[in-house]
């Protein structure tokens, strides 16, 4: 089975019951079942990890080139403050689809700046919880793109 990777930082454990005008009502274990049922309809598997820990992130994109096609990534507040995170991202060679549930570009302005963005295949902004789908759904046709590609050459 083809795998993919959902990975979420610090403080989305608490998605469904934080900053719910924000970030809304559904927990994070809702929206991960939901994103397992739709790859699974697209032939993949999806594995899901939540760490409020930089360095545990950092390890699990490392893995990610070992046993992943590509990552959908919500870094959290890391999208404003970690370079080591986008160094990960830099070092692998997997497609990370940078995912967020409200628009980083208009809140604070120390959210306006993403450090992940510049390393990132794509990004995904400002949808609430659609943001995920949205990012799997950009995850899957970057990897077809590339299996058109890799078929062409």
């Amino acid at each position: 089975m083809r795998k993919l990777l959902l990975l979420n930082g610090p403080n989305l454990n608490l998605l469904g019951n934080r900053k719910t005008d924000t970030y809304g009502t559904k927990s994070l274990q809702n929206i991960e079942e939901e994103l397992v049922e739709l790859v699974a309809t697209m032939g993949f598997e999806l594995d899901t990890h939540q760490s409020n820990h930089e360095g545990e992130l950092i390890d699990w994109l490392h893995k990610a080139n070992e046993t992943y096609l590509g990552v959908v990534f919500n870094p959290g507040a890391y999208t404003h403050t970690s370079i080591a995170i986008r160094d990960a991202i830099e070092a692998i060679k997997v497609p990370v689809i940078e995912t967020h549930i409200s628009n980083i570009h208009n809140r604070e302005s120390f959210r306006n700046h993403s450090y992940i963005s510049p390393a990132a295949a794509g990004l995904v902004v400002g949808f609430g919880p659609l943001s995920y789908k949205i990012g799997v759904y950009a995850l899957i046709e970057k990897l077809n793109e590339r299996e058109r590609e890799d078929g062409e050459n």
